[in-house]
């Protein structure tokens, strides 16, 4: 559930720009952004709308529409794939409010580097590299966060530029 809203709240940062309140749950504010259309298809496809509606909070890092593009999101989506599709999702969700402000302090404090825990469980690595800041999943491969802090009622949405994938 946890992993959902993160997903979901990063999904919804694209949407607004910076320090925006969103209308809702951040799920609401991702439904209503055609940019997150295809992250909204993919969590109602894992049953994991409800679980991001909850009261959180949570950390969504948001792929795009054009994130989503670069993967074969329409086999991610059929029935037989539901539980990898939720298992990518949830990786996407870190328990807690985790402002802008509040990841910029954790990198200083970590010497540029900072791991956090998905909802799946699995860590994945935020870093600070040529001036941005960038996630570092379990495959060495990397996503720009893209748009920071919009804000629904039970989280945050950070939006990045590719969807980060778990270990299977």
């Amino acid at each position: 559930m946890k992993k959902l809203v993160f997903i979901l709240t990063i999904i919804l940062s694209v949407a607004f720009p910076k320090n925006v309140t969103a209308q809702g749950t951040i799920v609401d504010v991702a439904v209503n952004n055609k940019d997150f259309s295809t992250l909204v298809t993919a969590l109602k496809a894992a049953d994991l709308v409800g679980a991001l509606q909850g009261d959180g909070p949570f950390t969504v890092f948001a792929p795009t529409n054009d994130a989503f593009a670069k993967l074969d999101s329409k086999t991610l989506l059929e029935e037989e794939n539901k539980k990898v599709l939720a298992n990518i999702l949830t990786y996407h969700v870190v328990s807690g409010k985790l402002a802008a402000s509040d990841v910029v302090a954790a990198l200083k404090k970590g010497n540029g580097s900072v791991d956090l825990t998905a909802l799946n469980g699995q860590v994945i690595n935020v870093m600070q590299k040529d001036g941005k800041i960038w996630l570092k999943d379990s495959n060495g491969n990397y996503s720009e966060i893209v748009a920071t802090d919009v804000m629904g009622s039970n989280g945050v949405i950070h939006v990045i530029s590719t969807v980060v994938m778990p270990k299977s």
